[in-house]
Order: C-alpha cells, then sequence, then structure tokens
C-alpha cells in the first residue's frame, strides 16, 4: 500500500479530451518528464493507486495530455477527472539543492535560531509577488513565512525538514 508520505500532489486530472481515454493533466511539476518514471499515482477515494501512463505529451508548460493502461474509452477516463496526481518520492530527480515546491509540502518547518519546530507547511501561496510558506501550527494557527532562499537554510528531504532563519519579530506578529 502506497503512503501519502511517500508521495507529494504534481497536479490535477481535468476533463476528457476526445473518444480514446485521453485526459487532460494541469501540471504543477513536470517531474514525471524530467525523470524516468512508468507510472503516476491517483488518489482514488482515498486510497494512492498507480496508473500506468501509456502515452503523454505537453499542451503547454502548465498542461498535458495522458493516457493510462486500461483506460481506453471517454466513459473509463470520465471516473478519473478530478483526481489529484501524485509522484513517488523515490523516483524523484530532486537532492537537498534541488527541490520543488510541490515536494516540501508537509515537511517540519524550523526556526533556525531557536532550533524550535514552528509547524507543518501546508501551501504555498504564489499569488503575491513574494512567495509565502503556510505553515500549520500544533495549535491550528496558520503562520505565513517569505519563502526567500536567503532564508531558507535547508531542506532534508529524508527527515522532512526545512530550517528557515525567520527575521526577528515575525512570529510576534
Amino acid at each position: 500500500m502506497i503512503k501519502q508520505d511517500e508521495v507529494y500532489r504534481i497536479g490535477r486530472l481535468g476533463k476528457v479530451h476526445g473518444v480514446k481515454g485521453e485526459l487532460t493533466f494541469q501540471v504543477e511539476d513536470d517531474v514525471f518528464d524530467r525523470v524516468e518514471a512508468d507510472y503516476l499515482i491517483l488518489d482514488m477515494d482515498g486510497i494512492l493507486v498507480p496508473f500506468f501512463m501509456e502515452a503523454y505529451r505537453f499542451r503547454s508548460s502548465e498542461s498535458a495530455l495522458v493516457t493510462f493502461e486500461g483506460v481506453d474509452t471517454a466513459e473509463k477516463a470520465q471516473a478519473l477527472v478530478g483526481r489529484e496526481v501524485f509522484f513517488p518520492r523515490a523516483l524523484s530527480d530532486s537532492s537537498d539543492d534541488s527541490v520543488s515546491w510541490n515536494e516540501i509540502l508537509g515537511f517540519s518547518v524550523i526556526d533556525e535560531a531557536t532550533q524550535q519546530r514552528l509547524g507543518t507547511l501546508q501551501h504555498i501561496d504564489t499569488t503575491t509577488a513574494n512567495l509565502l510558506f503556510e505553515v500549520e501550527t500544533e495549535a491550528g494557527q496558520t503562520l505565513l513565512l517569505p519563502a526567500h532562499s536567503d532564508l531558507i537554510h535547508h531542506a532534508d528531504m529524508d527527515a522532512r525538514t526545512i530550517r528557515m532563519a525567520i527575521p526577528h519579530g515575525l512570529l510576534d506578529l
């Protein structure tokens, strides 16, 4: 059984394209194109299930068309519409020096100065001029931290932690 911490989200399946089972794929991370992977993982009502790719092609930097083995009709493809798509961390091409934003969701954020765990990275807000990490604390509060490379000291993929230099006074806001 595939566990949630063994994968990370790379997009969502959109509408059916044509009659032969092809689906649009809203891509947030093109890791499946950079490394050799025969399959993607879909969330099927809370169960992570591998689906082997028969073919895929990019339409733009944010969209691809994908066909999965055994999904050869529009009706079969319709059952996959809206499903979240995940990629196995073990196959990822990232390293501690080069990590995609999607891969670090769920990581613990640690204040470099105090060595204290601030919470879990839940979302990365890309809608503003500066990227923001949305970190959920143990108390259920949301911290907004600037996701600037000068503030991120280290991302440990094995320990699933991010060490950050938090600007003085930011946590008091």
